[in-house]
């Protein structure tokens, strides 16, 4: 388990692993970051990336495939665009395909 000065270091290098076209459920980073019930914390770490070109925060979705309406760079509508341009599928309703496009870093 990770100590937690280098708990958002390890939450941006999963991140940074899910390709174009792909998206990572918030758990799925937390899991990857070595702390499984962080999945919050992976979020609230995610809202403080300062760089969204290295690190594509974008690509990171609720594990039902939900967008986040507070998405820190403009809206769930503008993620939803990004993914979009990146070949990300979207069901009828709204949500990210997780069966089509999820990532397991």
């Amino acid at each position: 388990m990770s100590n937690d000065s280098s708990f958002p270091k390890l939450v941006f290098e999963a991140v940074r692993k899910i390709p174009c076209g792909f998206v990572s459920a918030y758990g799925d980073i937390a899991i990857a970051a070595g702390r499984p019930r962080a999945a919050r914390i992976v979020g609230y770490t995610l809202h403080r990336n300062d760089d969204p070109v290295e690190t594509p925060c974008h690509r990171v979705v609720f594990k039902d495939g939900s967008l986040a309406s507070g998405y820190v760079f403009g809206g769930a509508g503008v993620q939803r665009e990004i993914l979009e341009k990146e070949g990300v599928i979207f069901t009828p309703e709204g949500k990210v395909d997780m069966k089509k496009c999820r990532f397991l870093p």
